[in-house]
């Protein structure tokens, strides 16, 4: 299956590649790395769906705001006829 942007890395490559990443980086680093590109990860999408819990938030405010001027428009308009 190709990776997109990247080409057909097959089996050999993909060897070659993690073979590299082990003499880089060491065979006691890797599982550092992975857990904090995994925390990285979570964090992202923890912030995401805030951002759009946050968004949800707004907007329900909004509409709250909208129904109280408007009742407020209406007790004011009912105390104008009262008083006439």
């Amino acid at each position: 299956m190709p990776v997109p942007f990247v080409g057909n890395i097959g089996g050999p490559e993909l060897l070659i590649l993690l073979v590299i990443i082990l003499l880089l980086f060491g065979a006691r680093r890797i599982p550092e790395l992975a857990r904090g590109l995994g925390s990285g990860v979570r964090e992202f999408k923890k912030s995401s769906s805030g951002a759009y819990d946050e968004s949800d938030e707004e907007k329900e405010r909004r509409e709250l705001n909208e129904r109280q001027e408007v009742g407020s428009e209406e007790e004011e308009r009912a105390r104008t006829e009262r008083n006439l």
